[in-house]
């Protein structure tokens, strides 16, 4: 009976762990890809900036990063 639990304990423990890890992981990439984002967002408003695009090209560009982002 003592093996039993302990067995059940170790696989619990090993399960949340392993969870864990998995939402980590996915925290990373999210960043990533957020960064990412930011990255284009100020390529857009350098090119902006610098009249090599125009302002509709500018907004529409933007609406585009913008939808696909979490944050931006």
């Amino acid at each position: 009976m003592c093996k039993q639990l302990r067995l059940i304990l170790i696989l619990l423990v090993f399960c949340t762990v392993t969870g864990c890890a998995l939402l980590v992981g996915a925290g990373a990439a999210g960043g990533a890809y957020e960064y990412q984002n930011k990255q284009q967002l100020d390529e857009l408003e350098k090119e902006f900036s610098e009249g090599r695009i125009s302002r509709e090209e500018y907004l529409n560009r933007k609406k585009q990063i913008n939808e696909g982002s979490a944050v931006y």
